[in-house]
Parts: C-alpha cells; sequence; structure tokens
C-alpha cells in the first residue's frame, strides 16, 4: 500500500504540473487578446474593424479584427478553446484527487460542520453547478444590458459563497474552492456561450448568411468577465501554500478584497491599451487593499486549543495510526522535530503560523497528518526544511516503520 501512496502523490504532482501548464496557455491567450483588442489601430480604410503591427521572435505580424466576420471564411480558423477545457479538467482532477480523496485532512473542518466526507464532497459538487446556472441566469436577463450591475451582482454572488464555504470546510478548501467556483464560471463562458455563438458565426457564413452582430456582443460580455476575474482566480489557487491567506477566520473577506484588486489592476491594464488614460490611482487603491488583506491575515485563527485536541475523539482511520508499532516513538520524534514550527503558537523565529496550517504537537495531531509526515519526513528529507532540528537518519527510519505498520494492519482488517 505504500507503493501506491508513492504512485498516487505523483499523479496528483503531474494533474497539478498539466493543470499549471494549461492554465499559463489559458490566461496568456485571454491577455493577449484582451490586450490586442483594446489596442487595435481602427483609423483605418475598409472592412477591417482594427489592425495592428507586431514584432516578436524577429518577426512581424499584421493582425486585423473584423466585428462581426470577413466575407469569406479562410481556409484555416485557429479556435481557442482546449486551453480552457484542459486547464477546467485538470483541475477539476486534482481538486478530486487532493480535497474529495483526502477528504478527512483537506475538506471538512467539523469544529465548524460535523459532516461526513461525502456530505462534503457533495456540497463541493453541487456548488460548482450551482453558481454557473445562477450566473448565466443573471447574464441572460436584462442585467445583461446594465454590464455595471450584473458585474455588482457577479461581485456579490462570489462574497457570499466565500462566506458558505467558511461555515463548512477547512481554510485551505474555502480558497481554493472560490477559486474553482469561478473557474467553473470562466470555463462554462468559453465551452456554452462563447464556442457556439462563434460556431453559428461560421455556419452563417458558410451558408453565405450576414451573421448577427448580437453573438459578438453576447461573446464579448463573457469574455470580459472572464478578464476581471482572472487575476483573483490565480491568487486563490496559490492560496493552499500560504496560511496567511487562508488560515484566518476573514479569509473569506481576504477573498473578497482580492477580487476587487482583480478590478482596480484589469481597469488599469484595459484603460492604457486602449490609449484612453493612465488611472494611476489604481495603484493606490489596490495597494491600500494589499495592506488590508495584509492587516486581516494576522487576525486570530479560530482552532482547537491544545487540551481540546488531546480530548478530541480520533477517527477510526486515526485510531489505526494511534494505535500502531512504534506510535509512541515517533510522539518522542515528531512533536520535538517539527513543533517548534507547527504548533498553534510557533515558537521558532519569522514564523508566525504553522506552515500551511499543519499541527504536529498532540497525538490527535499526529495521527491526523500521517500520511504527510511519512512523505515529507520518512520518504523524503523534505522536512524539517535543511534539516533544521537535525532529525536523525534512525528517526526518519522509525516514521517509515511505523507508517507501514498501520497500513498493514488498515489492509488486514479490509480483508
Amino acid at each position: 500500500m505504500t507503493e501506491l501512496l508513492i504512485i498516487w502523490d505523483w499523479l496528483a504532482f503531474a494533474v497539478r504540473w498539466l493543470h499549471v501548464i494549461t492554465a499559463m496557455a489559458w490566461i496568456g491567450a485571454s491577455f493577449y487578446f484582451i490586450a490586442l483588442d483594446l489596442g487595435l489601430n481602427r483609423n483605418i480604410a475598409g472592412p477591417a474593424d482594427g489592425e495592428e503591427w507586431q514584432v516578436h521572435g524577429g518577426g512581424f505580424y499584421h493582425v486585423q479584427k473584423y466585428l462581426v466576420a470577413p466575407s469569406t471564411m479562410p481556409d484555416h480558423l485557429v479556435w481557442f478553446k482546449w486551453e480552457s477545457y484542459v486547464t477546467w479538467l485538470s483541475g477539476a482532477a486534482l481538486l478530486m484527487i487532493v480535497y474529495w480523496a483526502g477528504g478527512e485532512l483537506y475538506l471538512i473542518d467539523r469544529a465548524k460542520a460535523d459532516l461526513s466526507v461525502w456530505q462534503g464532497i457533495l456540497i463541493s459538487a453541487a456548488s460548482l453547478s450551482v453558481g454557473w446556472m445562477i450566473y448565466d441566469y443573471l447574464c441572460k436577463s436584462r442585467l445583461g444590458e446594465r454590464p455595471t450591475v450584473l458585474m455588482v451582482l457577479l461581485f456579490v454572488m462570489l462574497v457570499t459563497m466565500g462566506w458558505a464555504y467558511n461555515q463548512v470546510f477547512t481554510g485551505r478548501a474555502v480558497l481554493l474552492h472560490l477559486g474553482a467556483f469561478t473557474a467553473t464560471i470562466m470555463t462554462a463562458n468559453v465551452f456554452f456561450i462563447i464556442m457556439p455563438n462563434q460556431r453559428i458565426v461560421v455556419a452563417d457564413l458558410k451558408a453565405g448568411r450576414k451573421p448577427d452582430s448580437k453573438y459578438g456582443k453576447i461573446a464579448k460580455l463573457r469574455s470580459t468577465h472572464n478578464n476581471y476575474l482572472t487575476l483573483p482566480v490565480i491568487f486563490l489557487m496559490l492560496s493552499n501554500h500560504y496560511p496567511l491567506a487562508f488560515a484566518t477566520q476573514y479569509n473569506w473577506v481576504i477573498a473578497a478584497l482580492v477580487f476587487l484588486m482583480g478590478v482596480t489592476i484589469r481597469h488599469y491594464f484595459n484603460t492604457v491599451h486602449t490609449k484612453t488614460g493612465n488611472p494611476r490611482w489604481t495603484w493606490l487603491v489596490t495597494a491600500l487593499l494589499f495592506i488590508s488583506i495584509m492587516m486581516l491575515s494576522q487576525a486570530p485563527l479560530v482552532q482547537d486549543t491544545y487540551e481540546e485536541s488531546e480530548a478530541r475523539t480520533l477517527s477510526p482511520t486515526e485510531l489505526v495510526f494511534a494505535q500502531a508499532a512504534h506510535f509512541e516513538d515517533v510522539m518522542n520524534v515528531v512533536p520535538g522535530r517539527c513543533a517548534m514550527c507547527h504548533a498553534r503558537e510557533p515558537y521558532y523565529d519569522g514564523i508566525r503560523r504553522a506552515p500551511k496550517g499543519v499541527l504536529l504537537e498532540t497525538r490527535a495531531d499526529v495521527a491526523k497528518m500521517a500520511r504527510q509526515i511519512y512523505l515529507h519526513a520518512g520518504v523524503t528529507h523534505a522536512m524539517p526544511p535543511a534539516n533544521v532540528s537535525y532529525m536523525e537518519m534512525e528517526e526518519r527510519r522509525l516514521i517509515r516503520h511505523w507508517y507501514r505498520d498501520a497500513q498493514n494492519t488498515r489492509r488486514l482488517a479490509s480483508q
């Protein structure tokens, strides 16, 4: 079973790698086309809506944009869609690998809601679908003609979802799910709205009909939303590496401010690209928002105390690790080598919050984090960083034996 754990971890790494690569491709293409569209020279004669000359990689490129479509369909037409689709699919797979399969550890915070893992998974999956349906309904309503009001309502919906997630999930899962919630809206915009509308235009051209400009207008609204949501989504996806972002009772407020930062940053660049101004005031607003985030990150984290953790009833899985051979020996190693940082009140210089919110002080803490301890301090030497607490090879061997004994016990019990 330990071999399967290694394979599973490498699978998670591979999926994460794919997710990052495709996200870079999608975001890069999105930023490029938004900047291109806003910066086109429209003082030209002819059927084109605008054009631009560009230089890159030793070559010159002459780009033209048609507001609806050219008079005839070109032989070679490149569709930008798979970057978005694969980003979402790989992200969904990563969500399942990390937060669904690891639900006992990463998904449900039982201090907030006493739910089983399957209930948490159901909430996780359903919320992503419901978010898109509400958003799509708003866009197709009369609000579609009032883009500013629509953006405000979208912001309210995102803030509300952040608060709702925080009533059930762990801090890491809150921000990650809010990012997935937003990314689902963005990809669904591409799959259900932007691409179908473009196919209608292409079909009209092939049939010799004049395409209706309304399809381009609808797609442009959704594309604009995606443009303003991109930067916050990146922040939320990176947040699980930074406890200062997620390990506070105000993590959902931090997320709300990040969405506002996305608006101010994109407003600056969009305005500059259109050559209609240079709104430097957005720099000050963005800086003030970021300072507010830093202040909120220092708010107390609502978590169990040392005494509450000691008294907590262990789950069946945790109980196996707490009763396994060598556990008492491991308890003589892990808290001493790791709890200087992974504590409710870290005392290692420069550490204010336990890295990634991982606590390793009590028996319940260690039993809960058995898999991570095995991978990071037993199989590899990732922890402690630079071996600052001088964990010995014999102690790492002890961790490996403890974990493998517990896994063997679980395997025998399941037969």
